[in-house]
């Protein structure tokens, strides 16, 4: 199975019922949409052949893989630009790269096969009725007893590119989860929705002892935990009180992809720089805040709220990034996210 032989066998009226579907559901652009139903049809088809079982007319209907297919930024590029001017194979890897913090893909990278499976949820494929209104969210403490599974499954679809193990990880994000809110629980904010109070978003500002700093400054691979089997965590949370603590990690923050907006953004902003003021009161001496980016698309957030880079992977796309605190907190959210909507 090749590329170029998708619409012979994924006719084009097909491809558009399916674009047409999925269109504006969680962040899908016409030009996302487009390129994720050819690579769902052709990942399908490319199992299919794996397992001696390609159609020989067509694929009726788009549906959940049994398991990861390998797919290379070359094949991407082929699928998603066709037709038109050819987009290069890191444009493609872009676009995988954006499906997948919008929650339709998880990838995984072995060091040499790039490996991607569609997320085909049935919310993915039921039409939301245009009188549907996405609930009003607001912001609230974490609670450990009510949030920590659903948040836990939110953070590991976030870092679905690093997680070799989905149950693993969830269950270890999710032992984590609580036992940082017994340690320090005004670290943990959530984004909740005001008719069930589920939490759609979440945020870890993490306070990191002065001996655990040292790992900013090494590539971000070294310092992975939660989606590893790494035992003991390189990270080490301060006590409230600890004058010694200048650093806060950003080990959350995100909305699930259904939920995200200019206003949700603004609201987590917000709530961060909120949260941060409160901190310091537990911890004078802040004034380093770090994160780490693992999908490019949030490249043009990273560049206007001011981080930058302190290390970076040679092989992978990740880096530590910082700001400080002080330039942080007079960040204006509405301006932010304005120069985002234009940008």
């Amino acid at each position: 199975m090749e590329p170029k032989h998708l619409d012979q066998y994924f006719p084009w009226n097909r491809q558009k019922y399916y674009v047409s579907t999925l269109q504006r559901r969680g962040g899908l652009t016409l030009r996302r949409a487009e390129c994720l139903v050819r690579l769902w049809a052709y990942l399908l088809l490319k199992e299919s052949q794996n397992q001696g079982l390609l159609p020989e007319i067509s694929l009726a209907n788009l549906g959940p893989q049994q398991d990861f297919v390998a797919c290379t930024h070359r094949e991407a590029a082929e699928l998603f630009y066709a037709n038109r001017d050819r987009g290069s194979d890191r444009a493609a890897g872009l676009m995988l790269d954006r499906l997948a913090s919008l929650g339709v893909l998880d990838k995984r990278f072995d060091g040499q096969t790039l490996c991607i499976k569609i997320r085909s949820t049935p919310d993915l494929l039921t039409p939301r009725k245009e009188q549907e209104e996405i609930p009003e969210l607001f912001a609230d403490a974490f609670n450990p007893r009510t949030d920590a599974v659903p948040a836990a499954q939110l953070l590991t679809r976030t870092y679905a590119e690093l997680v070799k193990d989905p149950a693993a990880t969830s269950y270890k994000i999710t032992k984590n989860l609580r036992a940082w809110a017994e340690n320090y629980s005004p670290c943990m904010r959530v984004l909740r929705r005001v008719d069930n109070l589920n939490p759609v978003g979440i945020v870890v500002l993490y306070p990191v002892t002065s001996e655990s700093e040292v790992h900013f400054f090494y590539p971000p691979s070294k310092g992975f935990f939660l989606t590893t089997d790494r035992p003991i965590d390189p990270f080490v949370m301060a006590q409230a009180g600890d004058p010694s603590c200048t650093s806060i990690y950003v080990r959350g923050w995100t909305i699930d992809p259904l939920y995200f907006n200019h206003q949700t953004l603004k609201q987590l902003i917000q709530d961060t720089q909120a949260t941060l003021h409160r901190m310091k009161e537990d911890f004078p001496a802040l004034c380093d805040l770090y994160s780490m980016i693992i999908h490019p698309s949030y490249e043009e957030l990273r560049r206007l709220m001011g981080f930058e880079r302190v290390s970076q992977d040679m092989q992978r796309p990740y880096s530590w990034v910082y700001v400080s605190i002080d330039r942080y907190l007079g960040f204006n959210a509405v301006d932010i996210v304005n120069a985002l909507a234009s940008s």
